[in-house]
């Protein structure tokens, strides 16, 4: 079996996720006692998101890039980025080593497509909302992708940073959210992405139509997955 390296804590509640659903997909193939190889590193996300707010993407590309190698030092076969934000420094990530990064949106963007649901609406912190490097990434699969207006998003974003990253869940706060994704399917959306890994908490299946994308669990599943086939026995 391939050795997974997690890199997380962005936030450390959706990586204890990744942890559980990627054990929990290794189990279920194999069964008996079996659970995934995995390294880990996990930054104390304060740093990161002191570094997201002052706009300097630079420097936590570094910093990530610099755990990445840690990774590597520690056995990993592939690097998997525990957030949808932070993708926006891949690049520095995939520069740092010689490991595969299997990235996020690509895992997501398959399944989306697989489920024809296109136009697709986006929601996630407003770095993943409103700039390209993720949208671009979805749309070079062949899908049209829809965000949430002004209003939409800074409420989206509050609830991922003001609430979600810090194990909060309000039924309040569900319930506006729930309400994004019904102007999304107004708009046409015919599906919608959970595109930040703490979405999943909000637990949103009885209170949205539309298909829902969630990936911390596509991109998890994806991850172990790609370790299985790496196995050489049995």
């Amino acid at each position: 079996m391939r050795t997974i390296g997690l890199l997380g804590g962005m936030s450390w509640e959706s990586t204890a996720l990744y942890y559980r659903r990627i054990n929990e997909a290794v189990r279920d193939a194999l069964g008996g006692l079996h659970s995934a190889k995995i390294a880990m590193r996990s930054v104390d996300f304060a740093e990161i998101e002191a570094m997201q707010r002052a706009g300097d993407w630079d420097a936590a590309g570094a910093a990530l890039a610099d755990e990445a190698r840690h990774l590597e030092a520690a056995g990993a076969d592939a690097i998997v980025l525990c957030t949808n934000t932070m993708h926006q420094v891949a690049p520095a990530i995939e520069a740092a080593t010689s490991l595969p990064l299997l990235h996020l949106a690509d895992a997501t963007a398959r399944r989306v497509r697989a489920a024809g649901a296109t136009p697709v609406g986006l929601l996630g912190t407003r770095f993943t909302m409103e700039r390209a490097f993720y949208r671009d990434r979805l749309e070079a699969h062949d899908l049209t992708v829809l965000v949430p207006d002004e209003d939409d998003r800074a409420l989206v974003h509050e609830v991922i940073y003001g609430e979600l990253v810090r194990g909060v869940v309000r039924d309040a706060s569900r319930r506006a959210v729930a309400d994004v994704v019904d102007r999304l399917a107004a708009r046409g959306a015919r599906g919608v992405i959970e595109g930040c890994t703490e979405i999943t908490m909000l637990e949103l299946g009885a209170y949205v139509d539309l298909p829902r994308f969630d990936t911390t669990a596509i991109h998890a599943e994806d991850a172990a997955a790609w370790a299985l086939a790496g196995r050489t026995t049995p």
